[in-house]
């Protein structure tokens, strides 16, 4: 989408998520915290009870000094029953001293959303994960990184799922 700096186009952004399309926007705050008070006053005015619908919030950071960017913070809106609060999880942030993503909370929403959207216990889901884990670990340790080359092991696994997963685990 874009940008999102005013209510009408935040307005946009949620029609088209509520309609079931996937959306991608950027809000320029330096964390997760920051986000939800842009996005819930104004000029934005989103409703709290709105955020539900954002799935992931990616926080950038970039470093002039070194002339780097690296992924600040990976989070998710937990909005209280009421609707009303929204209170940031987050779930990644960067560890500078070691220029790595480093886990710092649970999810507090995905296994719940998961299993509602797929019928699978969390232990299937973090199985499952597990799986999609080697298979994409399989792919960097075989330099597949071009698109249509990710997108081919991609169908595969969607075609046939125990040939890649076999592949992906006896040259792992």
């Amino acid at each position: 989408m874009g940008e999102i700096r005013k209510e009408d186009q935040a307005e946009v952004l949620f029609e088209a998520m509520h309609t079931g399309h996937s959306v991608y926007a950027t809000v320029h705050a330096d964390s997760i915290s920051e986000t939800i008070r842009r996005l819930t006053n104004p000029p934005v005015n989103v409703p709290a009870n709105q955020l539900t619908s954002v799935n992931l919030n990616v926080v950038m950071f970039r470093d002039r000094r070194k002339g780097i960017r690296r992924v600040y913070q990976i989070g998710e809106y937990v909005v209280s029953e009421d609707g009303k609060d929204v209170r940031p999880n987050i779930l990644y942030r960067l560890k500078s001293s070691e220029d790595k993503i480093v886990q710092h909370s649970p999810s507090a929403r995905l296994y719940d959303e998961l299993s509602v959207h797929t019928g699978m216990s969390q232990q299937e889901i973090l199985k499952d994960l597990k799986e999609k884990e080697n298979i994409l670990n399989w792919m960097v340790k075989n330099n597949i990184r071009e698109l249509d080359k990710v997108g081919a092991v991609i169908n595969r696994y969607y075609t046939n799922p125990e040939d890649v997963f076999k592949k992906s685990i006896t040259n792992h």
